[in-house]
């Protein structure tokens, strides 16, 4: 009997120094634990196919194809005007990040947490990718929510005190004015525009030569988007989901 409470300790003993050995190895390498799940898989839009002898001087992000557009808004729910925006501002940012791989599913995915992609509240997004609704969170006053005073003076979210996350990538204000993109070439970057607020969130996901293929550099990116386990997971379940739905 001795024996054999000696072994089960020597194992109990063992198992603990395997998984602190483990833990110890991924810190070395620079991993984050929260990273161990492999990353969404990449969704791959199909796009609309360049004119005919039609040459350019730089790369031209091209939009998702008509047909591919409309079937995959339905196989997912995400409309159709969203879901455009999410396939080009994936496109952008690995132009301008190639070793980014972001994939149109995990900006969807962030859209669809954040604001049900611009239906929060009952809104939804015009022809032009406009919402409709304020599409503004609630006041960032330490109450259940971190506290960052206001300093947009209230012009985006129309609070002079607090700021408040905006859009329909809820992009907080002192980080719209520096990540803010225009992503529709009307010469303004407004977070409550859909083309706008999928690239900006998509670059910023890119930022600091992110990988987002591999199972650290994604979750590195959600997290920070939101510092939060539970969001980096809420993602990651729609976004893979968003990939099986369109195959």
């Amino acid at each position: 009997m001795l024996r054999l409470k000696r072994l089960a300790v020597f194992c109990v003993f063992a198992i603990c120094v395997l998984t602190a050995g483990s833990f110890w190895a991924l810190a070395q390498a620079g991993a984050d634990p929260r990273g161990v799940l492999p990353a969404p898989p990449r969704s791959e839009a199909r796009l609309e196919a360049h004119s005919t002898g039609l040459t350019t001087a730089v790369n031209v992000t091209r939009n998702a194809d008509a047909g591919w557009l409309s079937t995959a808004a339905d196989q997912t729910g995400i409309p159709a005007r969203a879901l455009r925006a999410y396939v080009a501002a994936a496109g952008a940012a690995n132009q301008a990040a190639p070793a980014c791989g972001i994939g149109w599913n995990t900006v969807a995915a962030v859209g669809f947490v954040e604001s049900a992609h611009g239906a929060y509240g009952g809104g939804s997004l015009n022809s032009a990718g406009q919402a409709s609704g304020p599409l503004v969170g609630p006041s960032l006053d330490g109450n259940g929510f971190a506290a960052i005073p206001d300093t947009d003076a209230g012009a985006l979210d129309g609070d002079p005190r607090w700021d408040r996350a905006v859009g329909p990538m809820q992009f907080i204000p002192s980080t719209w004015e520096i990540a803010g993109r225009d992503g529709n070439g009307d010469g303004a970057a407004d977070p409550f525009n859909i083309d706008d607020a999928a690239v900006s969130a998509a670059s910023y996901l890119c930022a600091h030569g992110r990988d987002l293929t591999t199972a650290n550099g994604w979750v590195q990116a959600i997290y920070a988007y939101n510092q939060s386990d539970s969001y980096v997971d809420q993602v990651r379940r729609q976004a893979t989901s968003y990939a099986a739905q369109t195959g």
